[in-house]
């Protein structure tokens, strides 16, 4: 298996302890995975993936003037994205090394894997569309091809604490999207294989958070309503609301935590930022039967708000800045702010002629020369870290 070595800058600053807003030290709950069981982000160190250190250390040398500053980035934790198969082979040497860091600090290292590949991924959208389709026994293959091969990694590294983000957008589309011929086609495909992958990471070690899009999407009554019935119905088959630690919101999104994200954008939204959509979808759950669940919040460009002229501008935002740092228990009922999407990854390619190509990423909010999404975008990761808010 390929994986890259540890850079120096990540050696650095693994041992001096840098890996972003680490609590007072200790054995995490070892029932912290489900509900009620305590928060799992506590009294952890934080994983540094080399793999991104690397990206932001090419930077810093291409900005020498700044590198300071850049290098910073560096000392804050990211989301590792599992969207493919293929990705699925470097997981064991980033839990590998997870591990290692684990063992040098003595402290049990939190490692956030962000679980992506559904048949007919993300319906609604074209950039981020996946490599299985439901029509090609997409169902099976995302079972055996994908989820299984994870929960062997999870369960072979048992004395390490990991939060999964499960299937970003998936269950926002089918609350809302099942107009959409795709969704509609894509609905049994998602519920059962999002059913399949909650049991099988059903871990001592491992604390699931259900994607629970964001307020710009979901943040109305009745949209809070339909997310909650879906939520429910998955977590019924699935074995009831104890089998996962949460909810992950904001997920590659810019929302900010308390501002209201622009004036022009829709005063009906009785939710105009990230922590009242939080407050408020925790009470439209428990409504349906989900009680002491944790938030898990993406601040990695959330930074700025009035950046966008309505919420469903996603793709390579232009003026987004770095948000509050990862960090446990930021706010009541917040398991954690975290960089879900590492900053500087591009979302899409603004390329109209290119492959995957969304309207979107050629929109009048989004960023220009934006490659393929997931690739590294200089140019966007140097705006994020000049509009941090707060500033590095």
């Amino acid at each position: 298996m390929r994986y890259p070595i540890l850079s120096t800058l990540a050696v650095t600053l693994a041992a001096a302890g840098c890996a972003g807003g680490i609590g007072s030290v200790g054995s995490p709950d070892k029932d912290s995975k489900a509900a009620g069981g305590g928060n799992p982000f506590k009294d952890v160190r934080f994983f540094l993936n080399p793999e991104y250190t690397a990206s932001v250390e090419s930077t810093a040398k291409n900005h020498p003037d700044e590198a300071h500053i850049i290098r910073k980035v560096a000392t804050y934790p990211t989301g590792v994205w599992l969207s493919d198969r293929k990705a699925v082979e470097n997981l064991k040497g980033w839990l590998d090394e997870a591990k290692k860091q684990q063992d040098r600090s003595g402290v049990p290292t939190m490692t956030v894997i962000v679980v992506y590949n559904l048949p007919n991924r993300d319906c609604s959208a074209e950039s981020s569309a996946g490599e299985l389709k439901v029509e090609e026994n997409g169902e099976a293959r995302y079972k055996t091809e994908f989820i299984d091969p994870i929960a062997a990694q999870l369960g072979a590294h048992p004395d390490q604490p990991i939060g999964v983000i499960l299937e970003p957008d998936s269950l926002g589309n089918m609350a809302t999207n099942m107009a959409i011929p795709k969704c509609q086609q894509s609905r049994s495909a998602y519920k059962n294989g999002i059913v399949y992958a909650i049991k099988s990471f059903h871990l001592p070690n491992v604390s699931v958070y259900l994607d629970a899009a964001h307020a710009g999407w979901l943040g109305w009554d009745d949209n809070r309503a339909k997310i909650g019935k879906v939520f429910k119905q998955v977590l019924s088959e699935a074995g009831g609301p104890q089998m996962i630690r949460g909810f992950a919101l904001n997920t590659s999104n810019y929302t900010h935590l308390s501002n209201r994200d622009g004036a022009v954008l829709e005063p009906s939204n009785p939710c105009p930022n990230e922590l009242t959509y939080a407050k408020m979808l925790r009470q439209t759950l428990a409504m349906y039967g989900f009680k002491n669940h944790g938030f898990l919040i993406d601040t990695s460009r959330n930074g700025k708000g009035n950046i966008r002229n309505k919420w469903g501008d996603w793709c390579n935002v232009r003026g987004a800045g770095l948000g509050e740092r990862p960090r446990a228990e930021p706010a009541p009922d917040i398991d954690a702010y975290w960089w879900v999407k590492p900053p500087g990854e591009s979302d899409g390619s603004s390329d109209p002629n290119g492959p995957r190509f969304d309207v979107m990423c050629a929109g009048p909010n989004a960023a220009k020369n934006a490659p393929q999404a997931g690739k590294w975008f200089e140019a966007y990761f140097m705006d994020l870290v000049h509009n941090a808010n707060p500033a590095l």
